[in-house]
């Protein structure tokens, strides 16, 4: 395995298993400052690059038998900390507090107000700022070396500063939209911490292709292209360096948009990069045949790409390694402290513990927008680079239950008018990421004087930054009446078409 390791400074971020740790790190990456988010009891004690701590929010109470309860004494006066929710109700607790259940749980909108202005977590934070909160527990007595920066109408401790360390807490969450003075009050904390904020995307691209031709050195790499964006990227930084001892392979896996393939082969001319066509189609199909649970769909998928890329990198001779556009966002969702996986990502959950060819993964630490980030500063044409994320599994996660090649020839005709008339109405760019879903329900439609008992398709259309979080995409309803006729009118096989309009959290972008 390929570890890749940013040589700039970093604030880590300790995971306590909120739902917005991620939010946190964008927040950061926005203000140029390097950060990783690493489980809660997994700090990296012998990192000399690293110039700060964030502890996150958390699912659960302090008080809670099961809630994750660290020794922080090698972080507390050695590196300034800031805890978030119940980071900052932790660090409270642990130093002899009280941390209690509110007269009723706080979440949305509250007011904040500065009590400690000179303070410097406070700098040019004005009085009655909109903040978030999202907790049931609140700080009821302050040990005695913590004093009180801000407040808001239910919260007589919202944010405090311990004496004689440097270390604060927040019992709000600026990572949070919501949250307008969020980004202010993190940029303060970098800095209180001397932060150089010099993480930009010409100083990931140099120190990347570097430590590239460092690792790699004259060894042959095989990359899985699958036309999006973050493969795409893979494949420039990898071509910049080591150039031609990269081989691309593009595989068809009969789970493409329609005429993807073809498509998808015409793009790269123009990057200069050696690419493979496979067709391993009726591969696919026979490996996933009859198979409805989602995540052995994925894991089956997985499989099948890694087993593909070892034939492939057997006829080619000497390759050494197995390229992917896995970002920081694959691994997140794949890995869970709490235990609950959000879902397995076929470039992460599906690869097997024997496999022939090391793997090196350039873009793991980035998130989408950085990854188009480092795109323009590669020089690539902007119509990869704004791309709509499509999910590894491709339309094998869009058909709900069993796979054919009958649904996905449904599945492919209803989600190109789709896609098309976004790009006609000029809505493409203004979604994060859009598809059909086939449902596995049919229902009574009438068509011309006879009844018909046939598919149901839903539309999804999301708006995002990063996948972290997404709301559903507020679009016309002239053009989604435009696109259900059509698509009524044109795919055989659908009589009903629906719009998805659930956000992320609580649902997930994709169906499976």
């Amino acid at each position: 395995m390929f570890e890749q390791k940013i040589m700039l400074e970093k604030i880590v971020i300790l995971d306590f298993g909120s739902q917005t740790t991620q939010l946190i790190g964008r927040r950061l990456r926005e203000l140029n400052m390097y950060c990783e988010i690493v489980p809660y009891n997994k700090f990296p004690v012998d990192d000399v690059s690293v110039i700060g701590v964030i502890l996150s929010g958390s699912p659960f109470s302090v008080n809670d038998a099961e809630a994750f309860k660290p020794d922080l004494s090698a972080l507390r006066g050695n590196y300034p900390v800031l805890g978030i929710c119940y980071g900052a109700q932790y660090l409270a607790y642990s130093s002899g507090g009280k941390v209690e259940k509110g007269d009723s749980s706080e979440y949305g909108r509250a007011v904040l107000t500065p009590v400690k202005k000179d303070d410097a977590l406070m700098q040019t934070i004005p009085a009655d700022s909109q903040v978030w909160m999202s907790h049931g527990d609140t700080i009821t007595q302050m040990p005695a070396n913590f004093t009180a920066i801000a407040e808001t109408a239910d919260v007589k401790n919202a944010a405090y500063r311990i004496e004689g360390e440097p270390t604060w807490g927040v019992q709000f969450h600026p990572e949070v939209f919501h949250t307008e003075i969020g980004t202010t009050l993190l940029d303060n904390f970098l800095t209180i911490c001397n932060a150089k904020k010099d993480w930009t995307p010409a100083n990931f691209i140099d120190s990347t292709v570097k430590l590239l031709q460092d690792k790699i050195g004259d060894d042959k790499v095989i990359l899985a292209l699958s036309g999006g964006v973050d493969s795409s990227v893979s494949a420039v930084l990898l071509n910049k360096a080591i150039g031609k001892n990269l081989t691309c392979i593009f595989v068809d896996n009969g789970l493409l948009r329609k005429n993807e393939f073809e498509k998808v082969l015409e793009d790269y001319a123009h990057l200069g990069l050696n690419v493979l066509g496979i067709d391993a189609k009726d591969y696919f199909y026979k490996a996933l045949d009859g198979v409805t649970e989602p995540e052995k769909k994925r894991k089956i998928i997985g499989k099948g790409f890694i087993d593909i890329f070892d034939q492939e990198a057997k006829k080619l001779k000497d390759i050494k390694w197995l390229a992917q556009g896995t970002i920081y966002p694959d691994i997140i969702e794949s890995l869970s402290i709490t235990g609950m996986v959000i879902k397995s990502h076929h470039n992460v959950g599906g690869l097997p513990e024997k496999m022939n060819l090391q793997l090196v993964e350039p873009l793991r630490l980035l998130f989408k927008d950085e990854v188009r980030r480092v795109g323009r500063e590669l020089g690539m044409k902007e119509h990869l680079i704004k791309r709509h994320p499509f999910p590894g599994p491709g339309l094998g996660v869009r058909i709900l239950g069993a796979i054919t090649p009958e649904k996905v020839r449904i599945l492919q005709e209803a989600d190109d008018i789709f896609i098309q008339g976004l790009r006609d109405w000029n809505l493409y760019d203004q979604v994060w990421q859009a598809g059909v879903i086939l449902l596995p329900v049919q229902s009574v439609g009438v068509m011309g004087d006879e009844r018909t008992y046939e598919n149901a398709v839903a539309l999804r259309a999301v708006t995002s930054t990063d996948a972290m979080t997404a709301d559903w995409s507020h679009l016309p309803y002239e053009f989604l009446a435009k696109v259900s006729n059509e698509i009524i009118n044109k795919v055989r096989g659908v009589n009903r078409v629906v719009y998805d309009i659930s956000s992320k959290p609580p649902a997930t972008i994709e169906w499976e």
